[in-house]
């Protein structure tokens, strides 16, 4: 059973690739045209077809890399490399809410797209719940107890959305900008561990 150690690590790294407070002025500018109500409904939604998407990765996720016959191993370098491309992303980059409000600009205003996906599910939250609940490493009440912190952080995400007017006051644009950097520092560092683990299980080093 995971310590609780292991349980702040996992939220830590899913806080970082879901990244709750960098959704904030995307949800704001994808809403900007609605009523309140229309806004709470949205990110409702929003939050339902993005857990959905992450659960079906937990659960399928595995199982497709089991039948085109990809170790874990290479799976645990590849998808370190991918999230140390989207942390840099996130730290070099426009910066999430910068990037995706000009999404939103393109008129794609909807809680699908680009609020539920990729601003809530994103390609580092797919990949990150896939390496967290590996079969060959946890048993099933470990992975259970991951996809339970995954919908803690998806339920603070609703939080903030529901709250997004109030929070934006505070930190604005530039602080959503700045916390979405220092996420990026931290999932660099959890993406470079998960190649090394990668590289000595495949190695059958140590």
């Amino acid at each position: 059973m995971q310590n609780i150690e292991d349980i702040i690590k996992n939220f830590v790294l899913l806080w970082a690739v879901i990244d709750p407070i960098g959704t904030i002025p995307v949800f704001i500018a994808v809403t900007k045209q609605h009523k309140d109500w229309e806004k709470s409904k949205i990110a409702y939604r929003a939050i339902f077809v993005a857990g959905g998407i992450l659960v079906f990765f937990v659960i399928v996720g595995e199982i497709l890399l089991d039948a085109i016959g990809v170790p874990l191993s290479a799976f645990q370098i590849a998808g370190g490399i991918v999230l140390f491309l989207f942390a840099l992303s996130m730290i070099f980059g426009e910066g999430k809410p910068e990037g995706e409000i000009q999404i939103v600009k393109d008129g794609k205003e909807t809680a699908i797209f680009p609020l539920a996906i990729p601003s809530i599910a994103s390609p580092g939250a797919m990949m990150g719940v896939v390496l967290l609940t590996d079969n060959t490493r946890f048993s099933i009440l470990n992975q259970t107890i991951t996809t339970g912190v995954m919908v803690l952080v998806l339920l603070i995400t609703l939080l903030f959305l529901l709250l997004a007017q109030r929070i934006h006051k505070v930190i604005g644009d530039s602080g959503a900008s700045i916390i979405s950097r220092v996420m990026g520092l931290i999932l660099a560092s959890v993406a470079a561990n998960s190649v090394l683990d990668g590289i000595k299980t495949y190695f059958k080093l140590g």
